[in-house]
């Protein structure tokens, strides 16, 4: 379980700096191309580290889970299809000009609620518990956080329009080829459970 929450521990940590500092991230870069590179390696490296500490952590309750209750099989299949919403959304914060990301501003926030959410429901251990519990708890208070800072600096977030309607299915595309190498390769080779089972 430590090694668990050391990796969430560190991967929150990394991925909250702008809650807290909303400049610092800026500050750190410092100008030229150089900041910029040290920055993102630094943070993609603390990023995969503390990826690995939670794959590893969750492999080790794995072995030995702590049940606190028994999902029904229906909500695996509820889980599936949240997923592919969830990617949808991610998409919609990868490519540009989408409808979600000009409605709301934060896709990728709204796709890691909807994501976590979608394993809390079809995952009854505490490992599962303690992971997305807090991915999703993370989610909402970023997303309510970033969204209050919007209003106070009079950003405006406008109704989609057909110029996005490429998007949206450029979106929609990577949501698709996404969810089918997940679900099919990419779930079982990474976590070691397939989610067909």
């Amino acid at each position: 379980m430590l090694i668990l929450v050391i990796g969430l521990v560190v991967f929150f940590c990394v991925h909250s700096v702008r809650l807290f500092a909303p400049n610092w991230r800026e500050t750190s870069m410092g100008q030229g191309k150089n900041g910029v590179m040290r920055w993102h390696m630094r943070f993609g490296l603390l990023t995969l580290l503390a990826t690995a500490f939670i794959v590893m952590g969750y492999m080790q309750m794995r072995v030995e889970p702590i049940w606190l209750w028994f999902p029904p099989v229906w909500t695996r299949h509820l889980a599936g299809l949240l997923v592919l919403v969830a990617l949808f959304f991610v998409g919609s914060a990868l490519v540009p000009n989408t409808s979600m990301k000009q409605k709301m501003g934060y896709p990728l926030l709204i796709g890691i609620k909807i994501w976590a959410f979608a394993h809390l429901i079809s995952n009854g251990t505490v490992a599962d518990v303690m992971i997305f519990g807090s991915f999703l708890v993370w989610s909402i208070v970023s997303f309510a956080v970033y969204r209050r800072r919007d209003r106070k600096t009079g950003v405006v977030y406008v109704t989609s329009d057909e110029s996005s309607v490429p998007s949206n299915l450029l979106a929609f595309v990577f949501a698709m080829i996404s969810w089918f190498t997940i679900v099919f390769y990419l779930h079982e080779a990474v976590i070691g459970v397939s989610p067909l089972v």
